[in-house]
């Protein structure tokens, strides 16, 4: 039977591979280190569980909620932004809760594309953010940049060789895949260009509260004026450890705030209610909850860093995120992300996300996950270890377990 036309549209996902191999390998009994999918580990804060607990006992918090978000809970992260970033929005206008930054961006992009719309996305990136246009009808013109002196004139020349003129640009700092962090006076720069080309601006800037070296990443709506142009989009997955309560937020420009709205309203309900008060209380905290968790990533960044480069594989010490941007070793690199991958799996029991999945230029890399302890961590690092040094003379004599099946 014929694929329909937007599943046709998008490719075969590459860690569906990797997730295959691991299951079966976990069926014939091997304990798998899975630093592959960014799931945290860490439980959620008691306090924000008890808060839930206390709500969903209430009958009436068991019917159907807001889909743009409770008022308390805009309020919350209205407020959140104020102390943050000191930014100032108007939680009624301004603010409206998602489903995760996930949902949030493919409702966006269902909200203002039409089809053929032209949108700049970093090669690589976090999958949704190219596919969300994908899947709406839109096409995307990848830039292979990072958040220095050659973003601009990237940009430039996308804006020159698109037609018809692209509607918008994705950045995603701290970037999901690759760690890195842009600067205010980065976001000042584009903001200007964004201006100047009437581009929207959509920013993911889920990992705001995941950084490790004492400078916290800015926001692009920092910069004066750029609420003129941006919608950005926060979680609660990673800062505080919840990512089932599936809670997040989109922010920025009314008009689009007010277009994610109304799709949004077409299509959910909102999170369970208790689930949005338990999000609030968790929003006015006091951050200790934030600091503890990004401390904990922050030992098993450096554990990571450490045991990895004694096992003979140097992973450049992420500034921020959850995430490892590793290089995949020398004498492997000509096989890919996704064959590596699958080596690592076979061979040493370790699970990684192959760089090819967020885009053709991340194919040299794999992504590594701070998901498991740092006792995990270190075993894994043995194990890579003793895989490097049995395979790295001959790489090419190892062959996947899944080419005898």
């Amino acid at each position: 039977m014929e694929e329909f036309h937007k599943v046709r549209r998008l490719p075969p996902y590459v860690f569906e591979q990797v997730n295959r191999l691991k299951a079966s390998a976990r069926s014939r009994g091997a304990d798998i280190i899975d630093l592959g999918m960014g799931n945290p580990d860490l439980p959620t804060p008691t306090a924000i569980v008890d808060k839930l607990c206390e709500v969903v006992r209430d009958p009436r918090t068991h019917r159907y909620s807001s889909s743009r978000g409770i008022p308390g809970l805009r309020r919350a992260q209205a407020n959140y932004y104020a102390r943050r970033f000191g930014v100032k929005l108007n939680p009624d206008t301004q603010v409206v809760a998602t489903l995760g930054s996930k949902e949030g961006f493919a409702n966006m992009a269902q909200a203002i594309t039409a089809p053929g719309d032209v949108v700049l996305c970093p090669d690589p990136t976090y999958p949704i953010h190219a596919f969300g246009f994908i899947m709406s009808g839109g096409v995307i013109r990848s830039l292979q940049a990072k958040p220095d002196d050659g973003f601009i004139p990237a940009l430039e020349r996308g804006v020159r060789h698109s037609i018809p003129k692209p509607l918008a640009l994705i950045l995603n700092y701290p970037s999901n895949p690759t760690a890195q962090v842009a600067t205010l006076d980065f976001y000042k720069d584009v903001v200007a260009f964004a201006k100047k080309n009437d581009i929207i601006i959509l920013s993911d800037l889920a990992y705001s509260e995941i950084y490790f070296d004492g400078n916290p990443p800015p926001s692009v709506l920092e910069v004066p004026g750029a609420i003129d142009v941006t919608v950005e989009f926060t979680s609660m997955s990673k800062t505080f450890s919840m990512p089932g309560w599936r809670m997040g937020f989109a922010v920025g420009n009314e008009r689009l705030i007010a277009a994610l709205t109304r799709v949004k309203s077409y299509l959910d309900y909102g999170a369970f209610t208790p689930i949005q008060v338990a999000a609030t209380a968790a929003l006015n905290g006091d951050g200790t909850d934030i600091a503890e968790v990004r401390e904990v990533y922050h030992k098993r960044r450096d554990v990571m860093v450490d045991s990895f480069a004694r096992a003979g594989w140097e992973i450049p010490a992420p500034a921020a995120t959850m995430f490892a941007w590793a290089p995949i070793p020398e004498p492997f690199k000509h096989l890919g992300s996704l064959e590596f991958s699958k080596l690592l799996i076979e061979h040493a029991d370790v699970a990684v996300a192959p760089g090819v999945g967020f885009g053709e230029h991340g194919d040299d890399y794999v992504r590594l996950a701070l998901v498991e302890n740092e006792h995990r961590i270190r075993q894994a690092a043995r194990s890579i270890k003793r895989f490097l040094q049995t395979t790295a003379k001959h790489p090419n004599n190892v062959v996947p377990l899944a080419a005898h099946r």
